[in-house]
């Protein structure tokens, strides 16, 4: 680690081991990222050349389903859960160029997500950043940050952006998702972008995705590739919109996408569903 970068980071961070949030980062040419990061975005990026194509259509993927919730759907409170480092065009960004006032909880628990989320993301009475982790639904539907900008009487727009598959499936992601939809009213929306195995149908994608699989697994702690229907099932009682769940540029692309196709396309997917 050069003693620029550790000279460099905030306190509290440690730049010894690597962070989801920041290899991301790093992918989409960001500067929040250290040595460690790179490293396994190195390792990440022999198994698929194209990653920083698939980071960059989960960004467009974000901002045309925000766009379609704020201006289609009429949702005016957000909750991005595992929101990230701040880059450009985020949620409230979005939201708010629709719809002035549109309120925003961002929710992460990496503590560079949080140093830097405090400073950018929490700019004024309509956005807050809460430290809480995924995996503790109830913690963070019960903040108090939370409850002082989400009413769960009205409807809600969830985001689970590439967080799912970040927990194992011992810790029942499918169950975690259904606590955190279940105290939401009636016309809220939960928007899901999730990597994915397409198994035999293409098995070339398939073997890149298990040896993806492997590298985040042993450098990153946790990263899961799973099937269509294990995906679907995070829909469950919910009315999923068209074009349904698909790779992510095929979500109702427009003139201002820029991610190409190449061996990582059939491996992250997403989809938007409304609650009945």
């Amino acid at each position: 680690m050069p003693e620029s970068e550790q000279d460099q980071a905030p306190q509290g961070i440690d730049t010894t081991k690597p962070s989801v949030s920041r290899v991301y980062d790093y992918m989409l040419g960001g500067k929040d990222n250290y040595e460690i990061d790179r490293q396994v975005a190195a390792m990440a990026l022999k198994v698929a050349p194209d990653a920083p194509e698939a980071a960059l259509a989960n960004r467009e993927f974000l901002r045309r389903t925000v766009h379609h919730l704020a201006a289609e759907a009429g949702i005016r409170q957000f909750l991005d859960i595992g929101s990230g480092l701040p880059t450009q065009g985020n949620v409230h960004e979005i939201a708010q160029s629709v719809a002035p006032g549109t309120r925003v909880v961002y929710v992460d628990h990496d503590p560079i997500v949080l140093v830097h989320g405090r400073a950018l993301l929490a700019v004024d009475a309509t956005t807050t950043i809460v430290e809480a982790d995924a995996r503790e639904p109830e913690r963070i539907l019960d903040d108090p940050k939370t409850r002082g900008l989400i009413d769960f009487s009205e409807p809600v727009g969830l985001l689970l952006f590439g967080i799912l598959h970040h927990l194992a499936d011992s810790e029942d992601p499918a169950g975690i998702a259904a606590r955190l939809i279940a105290p939401l009213a009636a016309g809220s929306h939960v928007v899901i972008s999730h990597f994915h195995n397409p198994g035999q149908a293409r098995p070339e994608v398939s073997e890149q995705a298990y040896a993806a699989e492997k590298i985040f697994n042993e450098h990153l702690g946790t990263g899961r590739w799973r099937t269509r229907e294990e995906i679907l099932a995070y829909f469950d009682g919910l009315e999923l919109l068209e074009p349904g769940l698909v790779p992510l540029p095929e979500w109702r692309p427009d003139q201002d996408d820029h991610a190409t196709q190449g061996i990582t396309y059939h491996t992250f997917v997403g989809g938007v569903a409304r609650k009945p």
